[in-house]
């Protein structure tokens, strides 16, 4: 590493990788930051431990004081999440955008750079649908419900081998690290530290100057962009001395996975995780829900984590379960919730994630859940179980919004509080979408490269 940069990114996920790339890729001296390891296709294989070891963070909960916890999930490697997600590339719905409170920010603000980033990635429909889908379909149309083929950015290279959630082997689902990252980093446009996690932000008379490293170096920058994801990046800033909303309105956007159990083996386990959804609910005023089909969870998750109407399995009935696991189709239920979750750490560093859903939260959970039994009962299930809630989706614990009461950073996703300071991931979400947001995220990343390397203030002019 040099002793100063333009810009310093901290955090390489869709937001940070995106960043970095597009302005290394325009000229400007980019150091890209990240906490975990850099591995690439050569090093994937499905082998869930093994990635669960290492390109996952180790397993956080957030809590409730008359709730279970919710499991918050996230990869902790060059290409951040976007390395083990599904690659679904959907656009928030101008209902979602209406939520954010920012008045007159819609979807004509973000429809061109969703155009550029859809481009460059090759979003493409998936139309190849498996078994398994054509199982479940008779039970949405029984209920009236219809399924939709799913976008994302995966190319024709995907062989639908379902291990996306320990890395793409064939390089087919189009991460940050395959795309953004390495096009600037193997051409030398910019350097590149990975496991070089970051304490704070070093800031100077009410600006950022730089970084200061886990190790106690510091690196020297004319802008610092945060994007460590939404769990992370408020920590980094309150460890800064920031204050007001950081860490507040944490949206978990939580999700369950639901099983049906079919006579015939479904190979639910040997496809594109997530290849059609159904979006009949997805506004809050029709049920607040998306339903995604068909996928499941590799043997180890999927084990851990069934429960039936008397909580988890166990026993005998838990190794029936298992012993049939070619034979269950899973959906996937994911809710919209109203940003009542926090992000607080001690001055140790111990880190606390909290909830509070309301009963309208809680309604579309037990609603969601109603729905996705009744459809594979009716598609021929002969018995439904379920997992626990988990969260991949966390979103707006630094948000944007024109307020500093309520809001960490203003419409360019600068500090209120520290000039030279941005926030360039998913914690800049002011509200959860109703859809998965990596596109989203990678949208207003692309606005503020384009704001970056534009420099109004002269912040990178040195």
């Amino acid at each position: 590493m040099k002793a100063r940069y333009d810009v310093v990114v901290v955090g390489s996920g869709a937001g940070g990788g995106l960043i970095a790339g597009e302005l290394a890729q325009r000229g400007r001296d980019v150091l890209l930051l990240e906490a975990g390891p850099h591995f690439t296709a050569a090093d994937f294989t499905r082998f869930e431990a093994r990635a669960n070891h290492e390109l996952w963070w180790p397993l956080r909960f957030a809590t409730s004081p008359d709730a279970p916890p919710i499991a918050l999930l996230g990869a902790r490697c060059v290409g951040g999440t976007t390395v083990i997600n599904t690659k679904v590339a959907l656009r928030a719905h101008e209902r979602d955008l209406a939520k954010w409170e920012l008045p007159g920010f819609g979807r004509a603000d973000l429809d061109p750079y969703y155009d550029r980033v859809e481009a460059y990635l090759g979003v493409r429909e998936r139309n190849d649908w498996t078994k398994s889908v054509h199982t479940v379909l008779p039970g949405f149309e029984a209920l009236g419900a219809s399924l939709e083929s799913v976008h994302a950015y995966a190319d024709v290279n995907c062989m639908r081998c379902g291990s996306c959630l320990q890395g793409c082997p064939t390089n087919a689902g189009k991460s940050t690290q395959n795309t953004w990252i390495h096009e600037a980093w193997a051409r030398g446009l910019m350097d590149l530290e990975a496991n070089t996690p970051v304490d704070r932000v070093a800031v100077d008379g009410g600006e950022a100057s730089g970084v200061v490293l886990a190790d106690g170096r510091t690196v020297d920058a004319g802008a610092v962009v945060v994007a460590g994801g939404a769990l992370n990046t408020p920590q980094i800033l309150r460890r800064s001395g920031l204050d007001g909303a950081v860490g507040r309105n944490l949206g978990l956007h939580p999700v369950r996975l639901v099983y049906g159990l079919f006579d015939e083996p479904q190979d639910n386990h040997m496809a594109y995780p997530i290849t059609t959804h159904c979006m009949d609910h997805q506004h809050d005023e029709d049920g607040g829900f998306v339903i995604e089909a068909t996928t499941i969870q590799d043997p180890i998750a999927f084990a851990t984590t069934l429960c039936d109407e008397n909580g988890p399995l166990w026993g005998q009935p838990l190794v029936d379960a298992a012993k049939r696991y070619r034979n269950w189709v899973g959906v996937l239920a994911m809710v919209n919730d109203e940003n009542n979750a926090a992000v607080s750490a001690d001055d140790g560093g111990a880190e606390e994630f909290t909830f509070d859903f309301n009963e309208r939260e809680r309604r579309r959970l037990d609603d969601s859940l109603a729905f996705s039994r009744d459809v594979l009962l009716a598609a021929g299930a002969t018995q439904v179980l379920w997992s626990g809630l988990a969260s991949t989706h966390v979103q707006g614990s630094a948000r944007m919004g024109d307020d500093p009461a309520t809001s960490v950073v203003d419409r360019n996703a600068e500090s209120h509080e520290v000039r030279r300071l941005f926030v360039g991931d998913g914690s800049l979400v002011p509200r959860t979408l109703s859809v998965n947001p990596s596109l989203t995220i990678m949208a207003l990343a692309l606005r503020l490269a384009d704001h970056l390397h534009a420099d109004p203030q002269g912040y990178l002019a040195g």
